[in-house]
């Protein structure tokens, strides 16, 4: 599935297509399960590219939502000049049951740094 308006272009692909390797693979880094929990709590379940709180050079910010785009788990569009990416929820839970719901828990799950008595 292409999506483009204007001069960018994106490309999603059908999420039946879409193997759990590939998304393992793109949930493995942490910055990127914090872009997508991000956007999983954004109010109104978008946001654009720049707003996503990353201390990241924008290259690595763009290389890791192509990666989260290719695995099908984001869905980008454009709003003039704005890129606004939303999760794939619906048709995501649907192929992957429950797998969101473990990215949310995801920072009660992380392992605490022990403090220094």
């Amino acid at each position: 599935m292409r999506y483009s308006q204007g001069v960018k272009s994106y490309s999603h692909p059908v999420l039946d297509e879409v193997v759990l390797p590939t998304v393992m693979q793109a949930l493995a880094d942490p910055c990127r399960v914090a872009i997508v929990r991000a956007l999983l709590l954004a109010k109104d379940g978008e946001m654009a590219c720049n707003k996503v709180p990353l201390k990241v050079v924008k290259a690595t910010r763009s290389h890791h939502f192509a990666v989260l785009r290719d695995a099908g788990l984001v869905f980008t569009r454009i709003d003039g000049t704005k890129c606004m990416t939303s999760v794939r929820r619906k048709e995501f839970n649907a192929r992957f049951p429950g797998l969101l719901d473990l990215v949310l828990m995801s920072d009660k799950a992380a392992p605490r740094k022990k403090r220094k008595a």
